[in-house]
């Protein structure tokens, strides 16, 4: 049976070249990591610097910094990714 969650992907801005905006760049293999496993991604701003939350049914079930993450890419690389989709996957 293959999972279907929606997955709200909150995140924060954080610090690039001067610049502190929110930013999706880091997000990108984190989504289609997601997409790739059966899960629906929606992305969600948020006040605080530096996060990024994964809310499953409205409970958290993932947290990091959003910085940790691989600018980029399609998220088979990057550990933190692979460990956010197994949390999601055990929420579901």
């Amino acid at each position: 049976m293959p999972l279907n969650c929606l997955v709200i992907v909150r995140y924060g801005p954080y610090e690039s070249c001067g610049v502190v905006e929110h930013r999706t760049f880091r997000l990108d293999g984190l989504k289609a990591a997601l997409e790739e496993a059966g899960h629906r991604c929606v992305f969600e701003e948020s006040p605080d610097w530096n996060t990024m939350e994964l809310l499953v049914n409205g409970e958290c079930v993932y947290a990091g910094n959003i910085k940790d993450m691989d600018f980029g890419g399609d998220g088979k690389l990057d550990p933190l990714c692979q460990e956010a989709v197994s949390a999601v996957n055990n929420s579901c």
